[in-house]
């Protein structure tokens, strides 16, 4: 079983192109992208811009796009974008547990969409306030 973390964006980023890995500058995303790379095979981040980015693609510019808040038909054309995006690269099927670390507003219209595929879910910190969820991360590293 092949466990892939999908890391969410975050509003605070450099002023500058920075690699995906590099481009969020919050200790929340800090710490969701430290625990990933520390306890999963690999870690991939979901981009309210970009959908699914490889942590170490191509050079981004920073944006000002979140999904917190946006309108349901926004997520759910976000979510099939990521969606198919996530199955070009073979990362659902039946080996694969896809581990979200992110918001309800990043996985809510998404879930419905790769629940058939085989693939397995998880979200540890579901149901957690934000400052609970930091608290999580920062047990855990």
């Amino acid at each position: 079983m092949t466990e892939i973390g999908l890391v969410s964006c975050v509003k605070t980023k450099r002023d500058e192109p920075a690699t995906p890995r590099n481009l969020y500058t919050s200790s929340y995303f800090e710490k969701m992208r430290d625990y990933a790379e520390q306890n999963h095979d690999e870690w991939w981040i979901i981009s309210a811009k970009h959908g699914l980015l490889h942590p170490d693609g191509a050079l981004i510019e920073p944006y000002n796009e979140t999904l917190s808040g946006a309108r349901v038909a926004r997520k759910r054309e976000w979510a099939e974008e990521v969606a198919k995006q996530l199955d070009e690269r073979g990362l659902l099927s039946g080996d694969v547990t896809l581990i979200l670390h992110a918001g309800q507003d990043y996985y809510e219209e998404l879930l419905p969409l790769i629940k058939d595929s085989g693939v397995s879910i998880e979200i540890p910190t579901e149901g957690l306030g934000i400052g609970d969820t930091q608290a999580w991360y920062k047990e855990r590293l």
